[in-house]
This record gives C-alpha cells, structure tokens and sequence, in this order.
C-alpha cells in the first residue's frame, strides 16, 4: 500500500520538543474535499473547456495538481460515494441504491471516522448520499448538516430563495469560523449540483436550478451540438442499452435542439455557481489565516452524457461515465511543483487514502486504494497502476449490470446478465472516441482474451462473481445483525 505520512518517530520527537519549548511541530493541515455530483473531467476551464467558465476550479489547478485521468469505479452516486468514505470497490463495499446501509465496519474505517479519532475536527455538508448503520455518524462527525436537492432553491425565513449550492457554502463558512484555534479540521462539502432536478422536467431553470449569482451566465453563447451525435452512433448499440435509462432520459433533456441548448447552458451556471461557492470558501480561509495550511481536494462523484451518443445519465463503460475531474491544492508544495499537469490512472478510491495521508495517519490494509500524496508531491510513486476494475451492480431493470477493465489503452466491458454475456473491447489508440467496438474482431482475439481475463482476476480479488441472490443474502445478513446486535452489548456490558 502506497501511503505518505510523517514518521511516527520524528512526530513524536516534535511534539515533545514542542511541549518543552525547543521546537515545535509543523501543524497538521487542514482538509477540504470538495465533491461535484454528476461532473465529468473535462468540464472545467483548466481542462480546456471553451465555454465553461470555472476560475475558482482553474485558480487550484494553477497552484496544484491536476490529474487528467481520474476514474470512478462505478458511476453513479451512491455507489461512487461509498467507494469515497471506504476505499473500496462496489463490489467489496456492497452499497448502493436499494441495498442495506454500508457495514458498521467500514465506516468505522472511513477517513471521517479515523481523523476524528486522531484528534481532527470532522465535518460534513450537503448530499451524503449514502445509508449507513444507527449511531455511525456520530462516530465520523463533528458537524454534519445535511442539505438535499428537494428543492435546489430553498426558501429562508427572509421569504428569499438560496440554492442548495449556496447554503453548502454558508455551512462550510460557519463550520470554519466555529473551528476552535490550532485544532486540524477535515470538512467535506458535498454538493447536489450539478445533478439535474429529476422531478421537474421543465428546460433550464426548472430540470438545472442555478444560483442566482449566474444568472445570465452563457446567455450570449453559442452552444455547438452534442459529440457523437448522428443517429447512427446511437443506431450501432444494442438494443438493451438502447432501451435503457440512458436512453429513456435522453428524451427528458436532450433530444429537441432548443432544449438541448436551454438546458446546457442551466447546467454549465450550476458548474459555474459550485465555482463560486469554493471561491467563498477559500475567501474564509484567507480571512481567518488558515489558507496557508489547508489542502483543498476537488473532484466528482461520476461523469455524464450531456446527450452525447444520444444518451443521458452515466451507469455504464463509456469514457464520458467513468471519467471525472480531480484537483489537489496544497498550499505548502514547492513553487516547482504548482500547476502540474499528472497523468498516471488514479481512482475514486484513491481519495480517502489521500486525505488520510496528508493528515499523517495510517492507512488501512483493507483500503482497495493508496494515497496520491507522493503524486502530487512529485516523488517517485514506485510501480503504479495500469488499469482499474470498474462495475455497476445496481438492481434497476432500466440499468443493465456490467463489469470490466478500463487500462491505458484497451477498456473491456462485460453486460454479464444479458443472454448470451454481451461484451466491448475498446482500443484508446486507434479510436479515443470509442465509437468502434473490436470484441468480435480476430485481429484483436489475444487483446481480447487478455482484457476478458483480466476482468475475471480482479472481479475474483474483489469479491468474485455476481449473485443474483446478492441482495437477499445481504438484506438476511443486516436482518441477523440487528437480532444479534442487543444479545452482543450484553455480553460487553
């Protein structure tokens, strides 16, 4: 496991001398993880976007890392985020929407919870987005200040209305004014934006509710169409992904010209308004003479069409699903060191191994992930990654379930439940915009036996093949749980 922290020897040495007047140890940093919902790499100005404007976003990239090709292992919200708190696969952590909570064990294990036995202050802001066990909270936080999408804009007792993205950063401004003095703190902020408002599918304000500081914002901008956006792109799927949701929601957001472009420019102001609320954020720092020792993490939670291909949503292999953006700003990295530009694969579940890194504490074994500090330190990380495993195991009849392999040129992928297994191989070189699929070409036969095994090593490593029986077994297993739960306290009492 590749993890940084001080030396437990020179830390104890510093606290020491510090406590009897000779030299005193560095403070711990302070941590911010911002999170976007719904938020694929590349849109961010410093990623190179043409109309998006994100100079908060921009402004970290310039004084940090970012890192070009960040993946989720699975894309979707709940799922991704429990990857995030447990630094786990899905299919290790075996959370997401319609299963039991996350197992008292990991998140006894998650970054919250280990800072805040190792003296941070922990908070958190906004979408949680995951179901964990009775009473686990309140072992992981501090602060916590839940604040949903229903409705984005949120009326106050003023009778004003302030969007959920705003009110994230009133809470992380009251948060940071609270903190006691010389005591490290770890906030996460968690935003709903930039995920639409599926209930109300009116174009622009109504499906992507912005802040009113971007009112206007994009207005006078000329919105080209959508990448991959012939119909024979979508035409070439198979039909079961050309009945599932991703289809189905295309039809809510991006399937007339008008509306594709009423409801980009609403989604861009959201992006925008997120942008904004970390400028207020680090404004706070500034104030209170902390920003020299906080580090500021970014990233999103999953990626998403925007129509391309003639979809919507996220859920399954493609590039636009599975890559999100991450930017890590330390303020105390060397001036050599800023503006960097990473490259290696780095993963969802990288991110809690990391924050555990920069406040010095251990990493567990169980961690599927490692720490990204020695990356954005510009040391040596020794052998690195070469692909990642990536799944979605959701019980939806509109998602179909998959499995696969995205590496640095080839991405397999495997639609297990379809009859016969319906599979994807991608070649990155030769066709980056993955419009080809090369599975049945017998030029590709070794490539595609390779990636297929590949698949199999790292499903087995992670928790092996799919049961369809899965979420009955686990709903019996929190059922015995909760049973032998009372018989377990009195044994300990």
């Amino acid at each position: 496991m590749n993890s940084y922290r001080l030396p437990r020897a020179l830390l104890v040495l510093a606290l020491v001398a510090g406590s009897t007047g000779g030299l005193r140890a560095a403070p711990r940093p302070n941590i911010i993880f911002f999170l976007s919902d719904d938020h694929r790499w590349d849109r961010m100005g410093c990623a190179g976007h043409p109309i998006l404007k994100t100079p908060t976003m921009d402004s970290l990239a310039a004084g940090g890392v970012r890192f070009t090709n960040m993946f989720v292992t699975t894309s979707i919200c709940a799922a991704s985020r429990a990857s995030i708190l447990t630094g786990l696969y899905e299919r290790s952590h075996q959370f997401t929407f319609g299963t039991p909570p996350i197992a008292a064990k990991l998140t006894g294990e998650s970054y919250p919870a280990l800072l805040r036995k190792a003296g941070y202050r922990t908070g958190f802001i906004g979408k949680f987005g995951v179901k964990i066990e009775r009473g686990e909270r309140e072992k992981m936080f501090d602060f916590f200040v839940g604040i949903g999408r229903g409705p984005y804009l949120k009326k106050q007792k003023d009778g004003s209305l302030r969007h959920e993205s705003e009110l994230c950063g009133d809470q992380a401004i009251r948060f940071i004014e609270s903190n006691p003095e010389d005591k490290p703190f770890c906030l996460s902020v968690s935003f709903n934006a930039s995920h639409a408002e599926d209930g109300d599918k009116r174009p622009g304000i109504g499906h992507f509710p912005w802040p009113k500081a971007v009112d206007g914002l994009y207005e006078d901008v000329e919105i080209p169409d959508a990448l991959y956006s012939s119909p024979e792109i979508f035409d070439a799927h198979p039909e079961f992904m050309k009945k599932s949701m991703n289809r189905q929601r295309f039809f809510w957001r991006w399937d007339k010209p008008e509306k594709f472009r009423i409801n980009l420019r609403a989604y861009y102001r959201m992006i925008s308004g997120i942008d904004g609320v970390i400028a207020r954020v680090r404004g706070k720092l500034s104030e209170k003479k902390l920003a020299g020792n906080t580090v500021i993490i970014f990233s999103g939670d999953n990626g998403y069409y925007e129509g391309q291909r003639g979809f919507a949503g996220k859920w399954s292999h493609y590039e636009e699903s599975l890559r999100v953006p991450l930017i890590i700003y330390d303020p105390r990295a060397e001036k050599s060191l800023r503006g960097k530009v990473s490259a290696p694969m780095v993963l969802n579940i990288d991110i809690p191994a990391t924050i555990l890194g920069y406040a010095g504490v251990d990493v567990p074994a169980a961690y599927q992930g490692r720490s990204l500090v020695p990356l954005a330190a510009g040391r040596d990380p020794g052998k690195w990654r070469g692909d990642t495993f990536a799944e979605h195991l959701m019980d939806h009849g509109a998602i179909p379930k998959w499995e696969g392999v995205r590496g640095a040129r080839y991405v397999y992928a495997r639609y297990f439940e379809q009859k016969p297994a319906y599979e994807y191989l991608h070649d990155l070189e030769k066709d980056p915009s993955q419009l080809k699929n090369f599975a049945a070409d017998p030029d590709y036969r070794e490539v595609f036996e390779k990636m297929r095994k590949r698949c199999d090593e790292l499903r087995d490593a992670y928790g092996g093949p799919y049961d369809p029986e899965r979420l009955k077994k686990l709903k019996a297993r929190q059922r015995q749980n909760k049973l032998q739960r009372p018989k377990q306290q009195k044994k300990n009492g």
